[in-house]
């Protein structure tokens, strides 16, 4: 196409023109341009020309396409961007924007200002209460508190760091978290401090600890004076209908001020902030204007407009608001007023707020019409955060009632698709003007109602009876992407006399827009809209039962969003199986917390926790594991898979897991009453928890032996007298003991990190064993049926509660205290020693969740063994005998007496054949021989012993078909040992004490572990190593356990630090890494995975899927706070040698291994 003068000659102008701009915006933006050639034809515009139709689609196909990819690339620009803090500095830009165009026609309070101004000045060097401006709505808090942040240095009368927010006017700034998240940002950034790190922002209560830290520390570094400045209190989600603001100091420190404002009246935060801050004297009311100040206002208000109104409309305007001080009644006036013709007699203007807005909707209702104007002010106000430019239309678009009014007089103009008219909208947007709100939420630019007045009359008018639930659903079906896609809606239009299957053209609505790039939209408003719509079977099944959107709302929003959704939903669904899924997914926290939120990890724990539930709650908690199971099925990395439940499940004792910024805990005590929990640090920070919304509240910074049994003794006026026979024994140190409800329990902790309730009305019997946090439980504090648990050694504490309304119907875990779990029938039976008589074995079913049978041994048992070919349990004991009990029968049951009289039993091993027994004592081993037997297998022996020789004592043993064998002792030497030649071959030495020693099933290979997370893989024909594999994370305590796979390809390790971990025999590679929350007894393998016995009682029961023994494209160590993997291989090592490379080879190790040719380092550091 071509521009022609009148005269029909080119106009050379034009194409000048057109030239230059398409070469600059070459220049500007390479790529963006893409020319199309076309023949030229007279008929080249008629759409039945064949070109000008196939140009026409390509135009088309290559638009929609060139606007995905810059949609997508801008999506990942800002998804890079908000990590280099551009969400923050588009924060601040958004509330001094706003902040300036208030300010712009302020007037008047300058009294007030001047009394703020001394009061913050005689606060500046000591600690003083925050203080609060109230008043009612509309009248100018919101003004006053943007003029304070302008002039708030000569209010001081020194430099200052001021910090607005005008709450709910973003989405930052409409709930707590965000909020403290860009506050804390800011501040830090102001004053040169480090910046919160990950492991903070991933838990709101570390956000709030880490709060209240800062403005200590802002406060004790003697710069600038920091003001906090937060409007309109009442438009925190957090703090409306709440019984306190956890996050609020009671207190500021010098050189620290906190302004909040809220309104008086019937919506309750002032009587909230009122029973938090006590000090009357921090409580400023905000009075009207005089009437002087009012028409001050409103000559300002023209001024900005540039309009003037003539003298007959001001008479009319002052007589409608006699002495009125209300600036926000003055402000509904001034725009009435503004839109006043010069010409026109104009009603005369409504006396009261409610009654000028209900004046501005009949206004607008005479211009665009009453069912355009109910239905756009409804669909804004239902929505959760507010609605952008392209939703809306979308919306009215799939709105029948809407669009048969517009095309009542007009026939829409396609035959194909049918969309609201977008000028209709226009208009309205103008005349709405001053009243619509652009709010950033999520990258998007969303309207929302401006006023609170004018939400409140929008609901009383358009949303009464039937009409809110009407427009919710209309707005689920819009975000659930319902008639996208080219799906076609029936509608019947006044002017057609059948009914329409036409396409809408609404946007599509996936979880994900691309692998990285989430729905955030659809994810925060289709479970509301859901909800309020009334569609609740469809809550559950698309939203709380899908894993695909938990995971994709977790991994978008994290945990905390996640348990916001359910706790929207759960109170407004009489289903039990929502809370289950809801507790299981607050038990999660530990493990996100360690390791960040992770598909993989959220799919594992769910599964594992709520697997118990699945047959009894088929309808919600059924379909979420066979998703979950459907997913593991498809995954392509290394992973562990549960084939059954062996984490805790919801609805047990165990209530939450909780940490904070402190160090370790080293005081706890309850208020019962209030249901608080205060707990003191090793940091001297005393932090106040409310335990039923799991938050810390107040942050009071500034603070500066037993045996292994406890006795029960009864006070009375005689004295004191044994009030139960036995003493309560423990495996470990007892640290502390407190008493239950009603002195009918008695809770101990030990220095074994378990936690042991025992009944006192049923003479001393242990009715639970309970996993504290992995350190030394030194710790209890009891509050009706709760009790808290802590350690010095750890940040984090647990309360469990003890009553029986929350145990869970799962089956029954066992009470092992020990670690000396046998497990056989391939994990159907559980042996362990007996709790309080440690000379019987108790006997688990795992099914029924019950004790069996027990085995009686007449002494302490040391070990267990179990061979599950011959069905044979083998128990050393202290006195040295080893007693061997068939599996299948309670008779024949076999005696090996020790060497020497009373010599205690350190360790046995069985060979990967079943055939061969090594007994380990303190420097002697004895070797016996297994044979098949009629009725049972004969034990035959010992055919070697072999005296060690060494002070140390023997730690750990293997034993091998072919009488070799590999043992350590206690100091960390290693050897080889052959019965045969009686030859002995050290090995070279681990650092520290060997945890355990595993031979592969083809005994070619040998790992050993140590309790510095040293794991070393050896070639038994060579007697060298071939792998170190180190792991350390700041969790790390050394390993516990480890096997072979059945295939010998891969090593499962269990760590002291509740974690498995599974390495690749090939190239030392580590492949997965999986947080169990308990320390793993021992590992036993399957033809596809592994069984694991753990410290919370439950069988782990796992298959391991990987597509390649080689390295994962994923790397396993990706999300953890800080991590550490290093592989030394022998081989790179004798290679570099071998060049006469001078390096280190430690750290080259550090670096890469030699099975890894082009590919760089494995080690993955996250600090």
């Amino acid at each position: 196409m071509v521009d022609r003068l009148a005269d029909g000659c080119l106009d050379t102008d034009a194409q000048n023109l057109l030239s230059s701009l398409k070469g600059h915006i070459t220049d500007m933006h390479p790529g963006v341009l893409k020319a199309h050639h076309l023949l030229w034809s007279h008929d080249l515009v008629n759409p039945k020309n064949k070109t000008h139709a196939r140009y026409l689609k390509e135009l088309g196909e290559q638009f929609v396409v060139r606007a995905n990819h810059q949609v997508l690339t801008r999506l990942r620009e800002l998804d890079t961007a908000g990590q280099e803090l551009s969400w923050l500095y588009q924060e601040i830009r958004h509330h001094i924007w706003q902040s300036s165009e208030v300010t712009q026609t302020f007037c008047g309070r300058q009294e007030l200002l001047a009394r703020l101004g001394q009061q913050l000045r005689h606060d500046d060097s000591k600690q003083h209460t925050p203080l609060v401006l109230f008043g009612p709505p509309g009248i100018g808090k919101t003004a006053l508190m943007c003029k304070l942040a302008d002039q708030m240095p000569r209010l001081l009368g020194h430099k200052t760091v001021t910090i607005l927010r005008l709450l709910g006017t973003s989405q930052m700034s409409s709930d707590a978290r965000g909020l403290l998240k860009s506050i804390c940002f800011q501040v830090c950034l102001a004053y040169g401090l480090p910046l919160p790190p990950a492991q903070v922002l991933h838990a709101h209560t570390r956000v709030v600890q880490f709060f209240h830290t800062l403005l200590h520390t802002v406060s004790c570094r003697n710069f600038e004076s920091l003001v906090l400045l937060l409007d309109a209190m009442d438009d925190l989600d957090s703090v409306r209908h709440a019984r306190r603001v956890p996050w609020l100091p009671l207190n500021c420190p010098p050189r620290v001020h906190l302004i909040l404002s809220a309104c008086s009246g019937a919506l309750g935060v002032l009587d909230t902030l009122q029973r938090v801050l006590l000090d009357p004297e921090a409580y400023w009311e905000v009075k009207p204007f005089s009437g002087n100040q009012g028409q001050e206002m409103i000559q300002l208000l023209l001024a900005a407009a540039r309009r003037t109104l003539s003298p007959v409309h001001t008479d009319l305007l002052w007589a409608s608001l006699p002495e009125c001080g209300n600036p926000g009644r003055l402000r509904l006036a001034f725009e009435e007023a503004r839109k006043w013709a010069s010409f026109t007699v104009p009603v005369p203007l409504a006396t009261t707020t409610e009654e000028a807005t209900h004046q501005l909707c009949t206004r607008l209702e005479q211009t665009h019409g009453r069912l355009l104007v109910a239905h756009v002010l409804g669909y804004i106000v239902s929505s959760r955060h507010g609605l952008s430019e392209a939703e809306l239309k979308d919306v009215l678009s799939l709105d029948d009632e809407v669009l048969q009014d517009v095309y009542r007089d007009w026939t829409p103009p396609s035959k194909e698709l049918l969309r609201f008219p977008p000028l209709l909208w226009v208009r309205l947007r103008r005349d709405l003007g001053y009243y619509l709100a652009r709010r950033p939420v999520d990258g998007f630019t969303l309207l929302a109602i401006a006023h609170r007045q004018l939400v409140e009359v929008v609901r009383e008018r358009y949303l009464s009876g039937s009409e809110r639930a009407k427009r919710h659903g209309i707005l689920a079906d819009f975000f659930s992407g319902t008639w996208s896609q080219s799906t076609k809606k029936l509608i019947t239009l006044p002017l057609v006399g059948k009914p329409l299957n036409l396409d809408r053209k609404v946007a599509p609505q996936p979880l994900w827009f691309s692998d990285t790039v989430a729905n955030l939209r659809k994810l925060k408003e289709l479970p509301y809209h859901l909800l309020h719509s009334g569609r609740l079977e469809e809550l559950k099944q698309e939203v709380l039962g899908s894993m695909s959107w938990i995971s994709c709302r977790g991994i978008s929003g994290g945990i905390e969003d996640l348990l916001d959704d359910f706790d929207l939903c759960a109170p407004h669904l009489d289903s039990p199986e929502v809370g289950l899924v809801r507790e299981a997914l607050q038990l999660c926290r530990p493990a996100v917390e360690l390791r960040g939120m992770e598909r993989s990890l959220l799919y594992t724990e769910l599964l594992a926790r709520l697997h118990f539930f699945a047959t009894s709650h088929p309808a919600l908690v059924g379909q979420l594991c066979q998703q979950a199971q459907s997913w593991f099925r498809l995954c392509t990395h290394p992973v562990l898979v549960p084939l059954r439940g062996f984490l805790q499940p919801p609805g047990g004792p165990l209530r939450a897991t909780l940490s904070g910024c402190h160090k370790g805990i080293t005081a706890m005590a309850w208020g019962v009453e209030e249901k608080l929990l205060v707990i003191g640090t090793q940091d001297g920070i005393m932090a106040v928890w409310d335990m039923e919304e799991h938050h810390v509240i107040h942050m009071l910074t500034g603070h500066t032996g037993f045996g292994r049994s406890v006795r029960i003794f009864l006070a009375d006026s005689r004295g004191f007298r044994r009030f139960i026979a036995t003493d309560l024994e423990h495996e470990d140190m007892v640290e502390t003991a407190v008493f239950g409800t009603e002195n009918n329990l008695i809770i101990t902790g030990s220095l074994d990190a378990l936690i042991q309730v025992w009944s006192l009305s049923k003479q001393g019997t242990l009715l639970d064993i309970l996993e504290g946090v992995g350190a030394p439980v030194s710790l209890l504090a009891c509050g009706g049926t709760l009790v808290a648990s802590a350690s010095p050694q750890s940040s984090s504490f647990k309360v469990w509660d003890l009553s029986d309304a929350h145990r869970s119907r799962a089956p029954a875990p066992f009470l092992d205290r020990t670690g000396l779990t046998a497990v056989s029938h391939n994990g159907s039976y559980v042996y362990f020693p007996k709790i309080g008589d440690k000379n019987k074995v108790t006997i688990w079913d795992l099914a029924e969740g019950e004790e069996q049978d027990s085995l009686d041994t007449s002494s302490e048992v040391r070990c267990l063994e179990v061979a599950e070919q011959h069905k044979l349990l083998f128990t050393g004991l202290v006195s040295g005998v080893v007693l061997v009990f068939p599996l299948n029968s309670r008779q024949d049951v076999i005696c090996i007496p020790p060497p020497e009289a009373r010599k205690a039993i350190n360790c046995m091993s069985l060979s990967k054949c079943e055939d061969r027994l090594a007994i380990a004592y303190d420097n002697i081993v004895l070797v016996l021989d297994i044979t098949p037997g009629d009725p049972c297998p004969v034990v035959d022996g010992p055919r070697y012993t072999f005296y060690t020789q060494l002070p140390e004592t023997l730690s750990s043993v293997a034993i091998l078909t072919d009488y070799r064998m590999v043992y350590s002792v206690t100091n960390g030497d290693l050897f080889l040992y052959e019965c045969a030649n009686s030859k002995a071959f050290p090995l070279e030495a681990h650092r520290s004490r060997v945890a355990c020693i595993e031979v592969s099933h083809k005994e070619q290979l040998v790992v050993s572990g140590s309790e510095d997370a040293l794991l070393c893989l050896w070639d038994l024909q060579t007697r060298k190593w071939k792998f170190e594999m180190s792991y350390t994370s700041s969790y790390c305590r050394g390993v516990q356990c480890a096997c072979f796979s059945k295939d010998d390809k891969y090593v499962y390790v269990g760590l002291k630090d509740r974690s498995i971990l599974v390495w690749s025999v090939l190239d030392g590679t580590l492949l997965t890494v999986q947080f169990v929350h308990a320390v793993v007894n021992r590992i036993i393998p399957t033809t596809s995975g592994f069984i694991a016995p753990t410290r919370h009682g439950y069988l782990i029961r796992e298959r391991f899927q990987c597509l390649s023994a080689r390295a994962s494209p994923q790397d396993p160590l990706k999300n953890f706070k800080k991590a550490v993997w290093m592989v030394k291989s022998r081989q790179r090592e004798e290679l570099v040698a071998a060049a006469g490379a001078p390096q280190d080879l430690e750290s080259e190790s550090a670096q890469g291994n030699e099975s890894k040719s082009n590919k760089c380092s494995q080690v993955c550091l996250i600090v």
